[in-house]
């Protein structure tokens, strides 16, 4: 089913469109919340919250993109789960690539940047970069996947999905100083 039909059914408070929505993503939401769990029922916990989230929120919001605005809310509550379950012992392998992204972006305190405005800067510099640069990045980043499972994607050698992330991100840096925010 189109998503523009899944909204509108939302906005009708049809509750077959979270059946619909579920059938469609479901799998999806799963793969980006066991990238940053290791518990399945914690994962099943965020990917269910979303889901109400949505029918809470949908309306008032109106997404452009159901799929990434679904992505966006089973990352920040896979997140918000793993900072709950243990502050101390979180997943190596997240936290490792949250580190690894932190040291090219603007530290709030010092800069007068929103939230909208940076992700409107990374995206913009993420168009800018070739198509295997920007899945690679996205892959890592943004679904939090391993390295070995990235390389295996690209049949690439681990090493070189290192290595281009880190200049992705160098470039990323630089981005973002030429757009006058200090790293």
């Amino acid at each position: 089913m189109d998503d523009a039909l899944i909204i509108n059914m939302l906005f009708d408070r049809n509750e077959k469109a979270l059946d619909e929505l579920k059938s469609k993503y479901s799998r999806l939401c799963s793969y980006i919340a066991g990238n940053i769990l290791s518990q399945h029922e914690d994962v099943e916990e965020c990917v269910n919250s979303a889901f109400f989230v949505i029918w809470k929120n949908i309306p008032p919001d109106t997404p452009d993109d159901l799929k990434t605005y679904l992505c966006r809310i089973v990352k920040n509550k896979a997140v918000d789960k793993l900072k709950y379950n243990s502050a101390d012992k979180r997943n190596p392998q997240f936290a490792v690539s949250l580190e690894e992204v932190a040291d090219c972006i603007p530290d709030e305190r010092g800069n007068d940047i929103t939230t909208e405005k940076l992700a409107e800067l990374i995206s913009s510099f993420l168009r800018e970069q070739d198509e295997k640069n920007r899945k690679i990045f996205v892959r890592r980043y943004w679904y939090g996947d391993p390295l070995s499972k990235i390389a295996e994607k690209f049949n690439m050698n681990e090493k070189t999905v290192g290595t281009n992330l880190y200049r992705t991100r160098m470039k990323l840096k630089d981005y973002l100083k030429k757009e006058g925010y200090d790293v």
